[in-house]
């Protein structure tokens, strides 16, 4: 083996720039100091006065929930893989040398996060940078809503129904070790899909009834850039168009048009939107027991062309993040789902940096 040399480590991470390393975008396009006010002020760490080892930086602590969201890393997988890997010690501003917080350090920031909400806040701030940089919403707006999964509960219908009317099962009362793994946040749901044809090529007149245990995400992107504006986290059984009048509709906006699939399809939304200035391009039901009319099948296949594009976020968060639910309450299940959120505007923020300077 060749003795080492002194700028091997620098050639290893130009190689890794040359091959395209991902967080090295990252840092780039995104300066992670604009979140230090937010963060400070929510983990509030006293000035060392009293002593004791001094808290790792907040910036860097939050680059490694950036990590851990892009690459779907337990803390305790994280914490092996920013000891082994040069691009995360580089994306993080970490020597050789330097101390690399456990995975007990990461999980209670995360924690601490969680438990003042601060995700909404940190979401709003990388927001306000990209309307300074132009990237104002405009063209409109697309909403939709996501199934995310999570471990399945093992419960009796006694502990179902308690757990729905908000109570605890009393065979749980006296474990608290068990009562700790048990999400009683997280809900049942059905998704409902398209039977495939048969050989014959005929479709069954039926729709296949898939269960999902977990949360949605509801979000709300503009037209014209993709990018996601207003979102929520709910459980999974919460009712898609009810979100669209509990704030996720974008009223600054440049567009009054409101794109939707017929879950959104309402009374109410519809006065809810023409009272607040918003011009409906929901798509329309078909009605029961009849065909629906011509006219209206070809509205809503223009419609269509334009509310597909909130799929292709969905298809990000889940196939290139492998957004999955695996804490407990939905409390921690929001900041999940708001950092893969983030992650995806930073993300679509670069492709289109990228594409403006093409």
């Amino acid at each position: 083996m060749d003795q080492p040399g002194f700028f091997d480590i620098d050639e290893r991470l130009a190689r890794l720039s040359g091959l395209g390393d991902q967080l090295e975008a990252f840092s780039r396009a995104v300066d992670f100091e604009l979140f230090r006010p937010e963060l400070e002020k929510t983990l509030s760490y006293s000035d060392g006065s009293k002593g004791g080892r001094p808290p790792f930086d907040p910036v860097m602590m939050f680059r490694i929930l950036v990590i851990q969201t892009i690459n779907t890393l337990s803390d305790e997988r994280a914490e092996y893989l920013i000891n082994d890997r040069l691009s995360f010690m580089r994306f993080l501003d970490l020597g050789l040398s330097d101390r690399v917080p456990d995975a007990k350090t990461i999980w209670r920031f995360r924690e601490r996060l969680t438990t003042a909400g601060a995700i909404g806040s940190l979401f709003e701030r990388f927001d306000a940078m990209l309307r300074d940089g132009g990237y104002i919403p405009m063209s409109g707006q697309i909403i939709d809503a996501s199934l995310v999964a999570a471990p399945r509960q093992r419960n009796t219908k006694a502990e179902k129904a308690d757990i729905k009317a908000g109570k605890i099962p009393e065979a749980w009362k006296d474990k608290p070790a068990k009562l700790r793994h048990k999400d009683r946040d997280a809900r049942w749901t059905l998704k409902f899909t398209k039977a495939k044809p048969q050989e014959d090529g005929t479709v069954p007149a039926v729709d296949l009834a898939i269960p999902a245990f977990g949360y949605k995400n509801h979000i709300s992107i503009d037209r014209r850039f993709r990018l996601i504006r207003r979102w929520k986290a709910t459980d999974a059984s919460a009712h898609d168009g009810a979100r669209l009048r509990e704030g996720l509709l974008d009223r600054s906006n440049s567009g009054s048009s409101v794109w939707a699939d017929t879950a959104y399809r309402s009374a109410a939304n519809e006065a809810f939107m023409d009272k607040n200035g918003f011009v409906s391009k929901v798509h329309h039901k078909k009605p029961p027991h009849r065909e629906m009319p011509a006219p209206t099948r070809r509205a809503n296949a223009g419609k269509s062309v334009i509310r597909s594009r909130v799929e292709h976020v969905f298809a990000d968060q889940k196939s290139r993040m492998g957004l999955f639910i695996r804490t407990v309450g939905i409390k921690r299940a929001e900041m999940k789902i708001g950092l893969a959120n983030l992650v995806y505007n930073i993300r679509r923020f670069i492709y289109l940096e990228r594409i403006s300077a093409a």
